[in-house]
């Protein structure tokens, strides 16, 4: 369910035009490139991050893998649901319900504790093959895939400054609502260990 949500999420941002999240903006930039849909680089895109994660010696969970393919599809489903909007009144809103929505998916995928996204995995991997903090490894990732989208085509402007400032505190918010308590034996062999609280996107 979250990782659905996380994808109708996103095709919210996308259908309000007014900045996506970091890695929409990558994604919708390769989309204009290669006349794919949003939907589908999502889905390649996420598959290569996953390709990074075997020299860093990363392991996936289940919610890895299905991440990968889960968002992608949500989104195109949902983007084929919503019709196009042009007036203000309307995307404002569309902006502000996808924000709100992305921070309650990340709340629900990350709770469930099976494994973090691919480019969450990405961030957490980096920090401990160099030993630089999260925060920085992040920030050098974000940074680096909205200049590529935005130079490909990418929506960036005020929907990108307000996911940035509001994803953070409603991820935490919504993980603390859908925590669910740790199990008592060993854990799956499909969840992946860690600590998601530090795994929280964005995207």
């Amino acid at each position: 369910m979250g990782l659905a949500l996380y994808g109708a999420s996103s095709a919210l941002l996308v259908e309000a035009g007014l900045g996506l999240e970091p890695w929409g903006v990558l994604h919708q930039g390769l989309a204009e490139l290669t006349g794919l849909t949003i939907g589908v680089v999502s889905i390649i895109v996420g598959a290569v991050v996953l390709l990074l994660w075997i020299p860093m010696r990363q392991r996936p969970g289940l919610g890895t893998v299905s991440n990968v393919f889960v968002v992608g599809v949500a989104m195109d489903g949902t983007l084929a649901l919503v019709p196009d909007t042009h007036a203000l009144g309307i995307r404002i809103p569309l902006l502000v319900a996808g924000i709100l929505l992305n921070g309650v998916a990340t709340g629900l995928y990350i709770a469930a504790r099976f494994g973090p996204g691919p480019r969450d995995g990405l961030m957490t991997g980096l920090h401990q093959r160099t030993g630089r903090s999260i925060r920085l490894m992040r920030t050098a990732i974000e940074v680096a895939v909205v200049a590529t989208g935005f130079v490909l085509g990418g929506t960036v402007g005020l929907g990108t400054v307000l996911y940035a400032l509001a994803i953070g505190p409603l991820a935490q918010l919504f993980l603390r609502v859908f925590a669910v308590p740790s199990a008592s034996s060993g854990g799956s062999t499909v969840v992946a260990a860690g600590q998601p609280e530090q795994a929280i996107l964005r995207g």
